[in-house]
């Protein structure tokens, strides 16, 4: 009897214990947000005297001028109350509640997005760059190169994205849609902050050459590259790793790539041999004053590039996108090409002097003709008219976007933007041995004008001079005039 008065008192127990557990559960997420709507409580009092206290202060003020209170002073009211509720252990209390995101959208020179905690970056944007020119030609050019035709087109219309996750990794997927196909320009993912070596990056992206194929094209001074360029690699598939060393006062950066078509997939088939190719780059700045107001620049850049198909060309148009190319190799037989490239660049206030020289070694093993040796070069200077200065990324070793010192406005007193004026002498010589490909000779002069960090307008004129011979005709320094404009908007 007495084991079943047991059993039954111990049945009874369970039934009553067993809902416990429950109860503490839920108690405990009760008190968890007791606790958050008193933290609430306690920022919008404190909220609250912020807004009496400023409401004590504009009556105060009404009743001394017996007149209302000004939009200046209501502006600097809204702006203090804005403040306060942005301090971040306010923006955590109401986040943890779920009373704002924990996402920040906000615009820095184009749309950013980010997390609260930094962990998570995103940016989105695009630039648009649309050209206009005119030429006028030497009837030798027009009956051999061709007729040099008036004309518009979009140099570039892109679309990007891009940004960070946990911090330590990076990625960016932009197009361009100029031409009417889209084509890949950057498409990579990256490792950030590596011990010892850095950051590396695997995807379609420049080859690390030159300085001004470094340069954004939204930040370069002219609207194109010197002639030099028709030697320097661009955007191809690979690894790349990269880094500064020196309180940034040295950057380097080299990488193995593959020739690439316009979607990052690689060139030829199975058989096909080389292709591959390796570039590296290294930069130092001796002197860097006045945050970058005053500072020298130098760099040398070198490439191996495996001649794919075992051939290499090279080519090029005057210092204008819309213009016909002047000068060309052909195919050349060859097994590589050594490419050399040093750099200079000095920016002393509103002043710069920028140059180049690249050399290109073509070699031509296994053919009984002998190797090649190709050259170009550029040197330009720059002056803002209103006094601001080309803007220099030290752990990158290439220039950055102007900022006005006004931002262009309508309406007298008011800001007139940036200008810049700027002149260039280029070379490109393409001649050597049985290969006569021409020598080209540009001189540029332009004008920039940026109403704001996102909005430019350029006017560039190109006098071109050509030395070449076209079947049974020769150039001999025959030249073209060009005029070219460019509308630019990024964001």
């Amino acid at each position: 009897m007495r084991m079943y008065i047991v059993s039954f008192l111990f049945l009874v127990s369970l039934l009553i214990l067993k809902p416990i557990p429950a109860l503490s559960a839920q108690e405990k997420e009760l008190n968890d947000l007791r606790a958050q709507l008193k933290e609430l409580e306690e920022v919008m009092k404190s909220q609250q005297k912020i807004v009496e206290a400023l409401k004590e202060k504009i009556e105060s003020k009404v009743e001394t001028s017996h007149s209302p209170y000004s939009e200046l002073e209501e502006d600097e009211i809204e702006q203090v109350v804005d403040n306060y509720l942005m301090k971040r252990e306010t923006r955590k209390k109401m986040m943890k509640a779920g009373l704002i995101p924990n996402f920040q959208a906000y615009w820095d020179q184009g749309l950013r997005f980010k997390s609260e905690d930094e962990n998570f970056k995103l940016s989105v944007g695009g630039r648009i760059m649309n050209d206009w020119g005119w030429f006028d030609e030497d009837d030798d050019i027009k009956s051999t190169i061709g007729d040099q035709v008036d004309g518009t087109e979009f140099r570039r219309a892109r679309l990007y994205m891009e940004g960070s996750i946990y911090k330590n990794i990076g990625y960016k997927i932009e197009f361009d849609y100029a031409g009417g196909n889209a084509k890949f320009t950057d498409v990579f993912m990256e490792l950030k902050k590596i011990p010892l070596l850095g950051n590396f990056r695997v995807g379609h992206m420049k080859e690390p050459f030159s300085l001004e194929m470094m340069d954004s094209s939204k930040y370069m001074t002219f609207m194109e590259r010197g002639l030099n360029n028709a030697f320097v690699p661009s955007r191809n598939t690979g690894f790349t790793a990269y880094n500064h060393a020196l309180k940034k006062g040295i950057s380097w950066s080299a990488g193995i790539f593959r020739n690439a078509d316009a979607f990052g997939d690689s060139q030829g088939v199975s058989s096909t041999e080389g292709g591959y190719s390796f570039s590296g780059r290294l930069t130092a700045v001796p002197w860097y004053e006045d945050n970058g107001r005053k500072l020298v620049h130098a760099g040398i850049s070198y490439s191996y590039q495996n001649a794919f198909e075992n051939r290499v060309r090279y080519s090029s148009r005057p210092e204008m996108n819309l213009a016909d190319k002047f000068v060309d190799t052909g195919d050349i037989s060859a097994e590589s090409a050594n490419l050399f490239n040093p750099e200079l660049a000095i920016v002393h206030g509103p002043f710069s002097f920028q140059a180049e020289y690249t050399y290109a070694d073509i070699d031509r093993k296994g053919s009984a003709d002998k190797d090649l040796h190709f050259s170009g070069f550029y040197a330009y200077g720059s002056y803002y008219l209103t006094g601001e200065n080309r803007e220099y990324k030290r752990e990158e070793g290439a220039f950055a976007r102007v900022k006005p010192n006004k931002n262009f406005q309508w309406g007298s007193g008011e800001g007139k933007g940036a200008v810049e004026l700027a002149a260039r002498y280029s070379e490109l010589d393409l001649s050597d041995e049985s290969i006569e490909g021409g020598r080209l000779k540009d001189i540029t002069a332009g004008i920039n004008w940026y109403l704001n960090p996102n909005t430019r307008v350029t006017l560039n004129y190109v006098r071109a001079s050509v030395d070449r011979s076209i079947g049974n005709v020769r150039l001999n320094d025959d030249s073209a005039d060009m005029l070219a404009m460019r509308f630019y908007i990024d964001f």
